[in-house]
């Protein structure tokens, strides 16, 4: 059962309703009007109460299933217990992420301006928007309608920010234009110095950082992840991409539409994504490089060059998967030897 102290239940449901938001077939219509008050596990879920079922591997536990109802593939739902109402459905992943986002949401505070924020008289702040506890917003800020800045952060002088965006505690924004439906989580440091030095008569000297960070739109980075703003020309962050946390993108990067960097990920700066590129975690990235549209990449990988539209690679430095498949079985053959 979902702890309601940090998550709002939107139930109860009937299975009628619950069938129409998972395109699910209700097989016994006459239980069409039954309410569902909560969603569960295979293992834990009892009366009043759904799960979902479509991992194979788990068939020896299906007769086990004690729910009010399950949602299941058509392959598997002979497997469901009598007595336990079966929905149907060919993609019961899909209709668990909807069923879950109709059931239940987050607690969030309502529409105001805390007292202890600090903010410039230039600054805008749209309508139903929320501003924390010590919220630091500078000169000529505009922040869209419905957002939700929490507790701590530091919006710095002339960023902007979309609608519908959420910037999570003790984060920090600068230099930074940002489009509508973001989420930057907790402790994420976006628009601050890229790391870039010459050395002069033996010392490091700092190379000034004068782009900006653009962000577009329904993007998400986690927590204590890092955008550098570019060095000339601008760091870019595509529409609908996904970054974990403890990731660090650097100076002048550029990423397509919605790639996905998972965490501890390091990009090197001026590298160019195309589309949809995943990078496995702890992935690791020279500078300059282009990687092309659809490629992915396997946890722990090292880029040293270019890598094709549509390749699959792992290893360090990377090569194509199948390659570093027969790696790995030829250095396992010679240990043996």
């Amino acid at each position: 059962m979902v702890d309601t102290t940090f998550f709002k239940n939107n139930g109860p449901f009937t299975l009628a309703q619950i069938a129409e938001v998972c395109g699910a077939e209700l097989r016994d219509a006459s239980k069409a009007g039954e309410n569902i008050k909560d969603i569960a596990t295979m293992a834990n879920a009892g009366a009043e109460e759904i799960c979902f079922f479509y991992d194979k591997k788990a068939k020896a536990k299906a007769a086990e299933i004690k729910a009010a109802a399950c949602i299941t593939t058509p392959e598997l739902k002979a497997l469901i217990p009598s007595g336990v109402v079966v929905l149907v459905s060919n993609n019961p992943k899909l209709s668990f992420l909807k069923l879950n986002q109709h059931f239940y949401s987050e607690i969030v505070a309502r529409a105001e301006v805390s007292r202890t924020a600090k903010i410039a008289p230039s600054a805008k702040i749209g309508q139903n928007t929320f501003v924390g506890e010590h919220v630091v917003i500078e000169e000529n800020v505009e922040i869209g309608e419905n957002c939700v800045i929490e507790h701590n952060a530091v919006i710095s002088r002339g960023c902007k920010i979309g609608n519908n965006t959420r910037i999570g505690a003790g984060a920090q924004i600068a230099y930074c234009l940002m489009g509508n439906d973001c989420y930057i989580y907790s402790g994420a440091r976006i628009g601050l110095d890229g790391f870039g030095f010459m050395v002069i008569n033996g010392k490091h000297q700092r190379i000034p950082q004068v782009g900006r960070v653009i962000i577009g739109n329904d993007v998400e980075v986690g927590a204590n992840s890092c955008i550098d703003r570019g060095a000339l020309d601008d760091t870019v962050i595509g529409d609908g991409c996904r970054i974990d946390n403890l990731v660090q993108i650097a100076h002048n990067d550029k990423l397509g539409r919605g790639c996905v960097i998972v965490s501890q990920t390091g990009i090197a700066g001026s590298c160019t994504f195309g589309d949809y590129v995943v990078c496995g975690g702890q992935s690791g990235f020279a500078d300059h490089l282009t990687i092309g549209s659809g490629v992915q990449i396997g946890a722990q990988s090292g880029l040293m060059r270019d890598v094709e539209p549509g390749a699959i690679v792992m290893g360090t430095p990377a090569v194509p998967i199948k390659d570093f498949m027969r790696q790995t079985a030829m250095v396992q053959k010679l240990i043996k030897k």
